[in-house]
């Protein structure tokens, strides 16, 4: 389902509460129950508000996407013919990183984008960082799920887990374990991807459990059909051709073997300061699996204001997860504004000022030191999403 915009409805269910508001003091909501809009604009008069900052706009889309991939790989192209371990070529080799994490984040917005509401755009981001980067855009086709009320933060979220109860030593483990995915992609999308056609059981466990990026372990992808399995075939096919040609070129003495090790390094980089991102996102307070309201989802999410460090490390908008979730048609390019006009606009108590936090550093030491969960009277702990949310300003 999509908006007039042309943004893939991410919109709340209609089991949830529907005008749920970023006004109205968390105090007056229990779960489930219907807000009252004469304390807020709900959400239906927002998305009235601000039906222009719905509209895509294809020029930016297509020059950010160009940029980045231009400073990535020209920065790449330094990194590989630098002495090893030089100045030059860990410097150049992080600025790839950061330039081309940018431009993998357009999996996320090509996840909430129609397809046609910029022409070309999906092809486009496909050869210049998808499938360089082993990323096909099909592995973030379950993120509506993770936008869904009856979904959220549940056992059926793929990106939600309650990384709030862990320990320091499992986070950590969280983040740097990714940093050896960037070869595991290469095999399964150019080895096993090719012989699970051959084999029906590898077929559906490779759907199943090795095709979307998930942080839930838990999560299992269903077998895609009718014109998603037709879109899979494409990309699966475009990806295990980029492998094959990349083996070619290897094998030649076209492309030397360091390439092989940067190119690891380089996507080992960009998956892990996305994980960090990722600890950023939200509260990750549900530990029981059950649903939460929309106030309850707004509150386990996370805004960050911070400046360049959190720029780079959360781009495209990343850095205003929380109203994402509340107006998740909203394009990237757009959110910094409405966040703005809606912190001059709302009042003092609105659950909305709750949400932010200083920058991502501060939201992952919070976690890091047990201090995570859902935004509470101070902006950190404190709310039951499963229950009445009265009982965290109690």
């Amino acid at each position: 389902m999509t908006d007039s915009a042309g943004r893939a409805d991410g919109a709340p269910s209609a089991s949830a509460p529907r005008e749920a508001t970023l006004a109205t003091p968390a105090s007056s909501y229990a779960a489930g129950a219907p807000a009252a809009a004469a304390h807020g604009p709900g959400l239906a008069e927002l998305r009235r508000r601000y039906a222009r900052a719905y509209a895509p706009r294809p020029w930016i889309y297509w020059l950010d996407l160009t940029a980045s991939a231009a400073v990535g790989w020209g920065a790449f192209a330094l990194a590989v013919t630098a002495p090893p371990l030089s100045p030059g070529q860990l410097v150049a080799l992080a600025v790839a990183t950061l330039a081309l994490l940018r431009g993998s984040i357009f999996i996320h917005e090509l996840a909430h984008l129609r397809r046609r509401a910029v022409p070309g755009f999906e092809l486009a981001w496909h050869a210049l960082i998808g499938l360089p980067l082993m990323l096909p855009a099909l592995m973030y086709g379950s993120h509506g799920e993770h936008h869904r009320s009856a979904v959220f933060g549940t056992p059926l979220d793929p990106e939600y887990v309650p990384l709030a109860r862990w320990g320091r030593v499992r986070l950590v483990a969280f983040v740097l374990t990714v940093a050896f995915v960037p070869p595991l992609l290469a095999l399964r999308w150019g080895v096993l991807g090719p012989i699970s056609w051959l084999v029906p059981p590898l077929r559906r466990l490779l759907v199943r459990s090795a095709s979307t990026l998930v942080i839930n372990p838990e999560y299992q992808r269903p077998m895609p059909k009718g014109p998603e399995a037709r879109r899979w075939a494409i990309q699966e096919a475009a990806a295990c051709a980029t492998f094959w040609l990349a083996a070619a070129l290897v094998a030649t003495d076209r492309l030397p073997l360091a390439w092989l090790l940067q190119w690891w390094a380089l996507g080992a980089g960009i998956l892990v300061l996305n994980q960090v991102r990722t600890l950023a996102a939200h509260g990750y307070a549900n530990d029981g699996g059950a649903p939460v309201s929309d106030l309850g989802q707004l509150l386990d999410s996370i805004n960050l204001r911070g400046r360049l460090l959190t720029t780079l490390a959360a781009p495209l908008g990343m850095r205003f997860h929380a109203l994402h979730h509340f107006l998740p048609t909203v394009p990237y390019h757009a959110l910094g504004a409405l966040h703005r006009e809606l912190v001059a606009t709302l009042p003092s108590r609105a659950p909305y000022r709750r949400v932010e936090r200083a920058g991502i550093v501060t939201a992952v030491a919070d976690l890091l030191r047990g201090r995570g969960g859902a935004a509470g009277p101070e902006g950190r702990g404190g709310i039951d999403l499963s229950a009445d949310p009265a009982a965290g300003e109690a």
